[in-house]
């Protein structure tokens, strides 16, 4: 009776049923015999075929029921089919569902990520907006020249924080959106690396920090604005790392592969537990200062990967961080 339902059924039942009448009918005007036989022979045809149709349309009824299920999260992929173009029919919306749920648990760990990115970022800029709040609060009592001169300091030390780490999550953003247009120009290791290390010159003479080059006539064939970016971050990781007095090597070369960076410096070198995510975002290593952020080697890696380079991080044999940048002739 359930199959009686289907009105497709009960449509073609019925057409078969007429059928088989007028068959019967139009024999009969032959003979007896005839009539019966036109009437058995469309009955019997009828009702294979509608034996047929009720499998179909049960298969059918069936496959509705899966999607439901995976619908409401019940089921998670539909059963193999073996049944002609149902079979077809049924791997494809297979095929849709696998898709699908990739696609959601993608956006799961998109959202996931997020969630955490604003996390680390709320947690960034609450420090140093501490430290403006509580300067702030200090200034009207300063009495002393000397005294309002250290808190302004201050003020605008946690000032520049908080900008350069807008400003790099800008970059980030814009890196991840893939909005950012690269124009690669041909440039000597050298102007490039006179441009990231501009920044940092006074940092380093303040800690009587040499800078060793060794770059001659290396050519290079990138970005140079976003380039000088990455690199600077790179040296301005070993600039925090290495004492007072130490050493930041900087060296090039060339290879009918690929072009080759390597920043060296003296300082304590990379704890082995820290080397698998040093350019993950927002990680913070072991020896890491107290104005880091964790973002600078990652923004490095990003610049140096969408102009199909690689980065790497290692504890050089003689001490001391190790950091190689390769610029390939082609895409890696």
């Amino acid at each position: 009776m359930k199959d009686w339902k289907n009105p497709e059924l009960r449509r073609e039942s019925y057409l078969y049923a007429l059928t088989a009448l007028l068959f019967g009918a139009l024999g009969l005007l032959i003979s007896p015999a005839a009539g019966l036989l036109g009437f058995g022979a469309v009955l019997f045809g009828g009702g294979l075929h509608w034996l047929f149709q009720r499998r179909r349309y049960r298969e059918i009824a069936a496959l509705s029921r899966s999607i439901d299920r995976i619908l409401h999260g019940q089921e998670q992929l539909l059963d193999d089919s073996n049944e002609g173009e149902l079979a077809i029919l049924h791997s494809e919306i297979r095929k849709m569902t696998v898709q699908l749920r990739d696609a959601a648990d993608q956006l799961q760990q998109d959202k996931e990520a997020l969630s955490q990115a604003l996390a680390d970022i709320s947690h960034q800029l609450r420090t140093p907006l501490t430290s403006i709040n509580l300067t702030v609060s200090l200034l009207p009592g300063a009495r002393e020249d000397e005294q309002r001169l250290r808190l302004t300091r201050e003020l605008k030390r946690a000032l520049e924080r908080i900008d350069w780490l807008v400003e790099t999550l800008l970059k980030l953003s814009k890196l991840d959106a893939g909005v950012v247009r690269f124009e690669p120009v041909q440039i000597t290791a050298a102007a490039l690396t006179e441009q990231a290390v501009r920044n940092l010159r006074i940092p380093m003479e303040l800690q009587e920090q040499r800078l060793l080059l060794e770059l001659g006539d290396t050519v290079l064939n990138v970005d140079l604005a976003w380039s000088a970016e990455a690199l600077g971050n790179v040296l301005k990781n070993c600039v925090e790392h290495t004492p007072a007095g130490g050493i930041i090597a900087v060296s090039a070369r060339q290879t009918p592969i690929y072009t080759e960076i390597t920043v060296r410096d003296t300082g304590p070198g990379i704890d082995p537990e820290d080397l698998p995510h040093l350019f993950e975002r927002f990680y913070r290593g072991k020896d890491a200062s107290e104005h880091s952020i964790g973002i600078g080697l990652a923004l490095a890696r990003q610049i140096i990967a969408a102009q199909d380079g690689t980065i790497q991080a290692a504890n050089a044999p003689e001490g001391g961080a190790k950091f190689t940048v390769r610029f390939y002739m082609g895409t890696v």
